[in-house]
């Protein structure tokens, strides 16, 4: 490796909706000699723009956005671009979200509520095209692997969603109506209706009304603050 490559600092971009929290982030990420921000993005279009034009190494993706979500994005970034490493950083628990976001092609997750330096450490170890997951998840996944004494580790109802449908589920449980999800997830609203009906079905729930108290519940129980 040449002297130059050796001590090329790695480009990072920071995609977040709240702008204090990129503010700090990127202040954080600064003061790092091998890292440096090359861009800021609060929702898909802007990050996919960035991911084109500045060609980062490492992206900081939250799951929610202002438009879209962050599992979503993950995967348009990597069919753009497979080289750049993605760490999620979220207020969404990392027993709900890492596995998906593992699967979408991140190669980390960090809950918000750790301090800044565990992401600047994550944002490190990705970069070498490691895994960094706290050793909580680590363990649930390896349980979920090889079993525990023999038997499968049991999965919530609310797992066997897809991506989609769990974004749309979320979007149901903080009272967003069927209209403003389309407009937010860019479908139709026939379509969200679709998934309301598939959702509906794989949490065995009769109607709509036990679907938005389903919902709700889960919003409650899993969610801090947006993040």
């Amino acid at each position: 490796m040449s002297k130059k490559k050796a001590t090329e600092r790695a480009r990072v971009l920071i995609v977040d909706d709240h702008p204090a929290v990129r503010e700090a982030l990127a202040v954080r990420i600064g003061r790092q000699p091998d890292l440096e921000v090359c861009g800021e993005a609060s929702d898909t279009n802007e990050a996919l723009r960035l991911v084109s034009e500045e060609s980062p190494d490492v992206a900081v993706v939250d799951i929610s956005l202002k438009t879209g979500n962050g599992i979503d994005l993950i995967k348009r970034i990597k069919d753009r671009n497979d080289h750049i490493r993605i760490v999620v950083w979220s207020m969404h628990s990392e027993s709900l979200y890492a596995e998906r976001a593992l699967r979408a092609g991140a190669l980390g997750y960090v809950n918000k509520d750790q301090a800044t330096d565990t992401i600047v450490e994550a944002i490190h170890r990705v970069r070498q095209g490691k895994v960094w997951l706290s050793e909580a998840m680590s363990e649930r996944l390896l349980q979920r692997t090889v079993g525990v004494g023999g038997q499968e580790v049991a999965r919530a109802p609310v797992e066997a969603l897809t991506d989609r449908e769990l974004e749309v589920f979320r979007l149901i449980g903080q009272g967003v109506k069927t209209a403003e999800i389309a407009e937010r997830l860019h479908l139709s609203v026939k379509t969200i209706e679709t998934y309301r009906d598939r959702i509906r079905q794989k949490l065995d729930l009769s109607d709509g009304a036990k679907l938005a108290h389903c919902a709700a519940q889960w919003v409650l129980e899993n969610e801090q603050t947006p993040g």
